[in-house]
């Protein structure tokens, strides 16, 4: 997949769509498969689509635990959870239940 001459924000957005329904990935993944920026980076441009109301499947990226720490960005906050539940990921307490099993990386592009 060709990143060249687009913005880092494109470039994230560009990977969180590539995530399948049913798998989540993590900040830091999409990070180090950029190797550009942070987790933090990733989740902020993640947080700015969903105040620009893009269509990038945000509420698949979660952090390196499972966790649902970007739920507050989600109006309601309750939604990020809703939405992966109607996607099959089944969540507890805030946190991606088989979260291992369910991990897909950006490097799977690769193959």
């Amino acid at each position: 997949m060709s990143f060249r001459a687009k913005s880092y924000y494109e470039q994230v957005y560009m990977i969180t769509e590539q995530i399948p329904e049913g798998r989540v990935s993590t900040y830091g993944a999409i990070a180090d498969y950029l190797a550009l920026g942070s987790a933090r980076m990733v989740g902020y441009a993640l947080g700015q689509s969903n105040k620009m109301n893009m269509p990038v499947p945000a509420h698949r990226v979660v952090n390196r635990n499972g966790e649902l720490t970007g739920r507050g960005h989600f109006k309601p906050p309750s939604m990020m959870q809703k939405l992966l539940e109607q996607e099959g990921v089944k969540v507890k307490k805030d946190k991606v239940v088989d979260f291992k099993e369910l991990f897909w990386h950006p490097q799977e592009l690769d193959v």
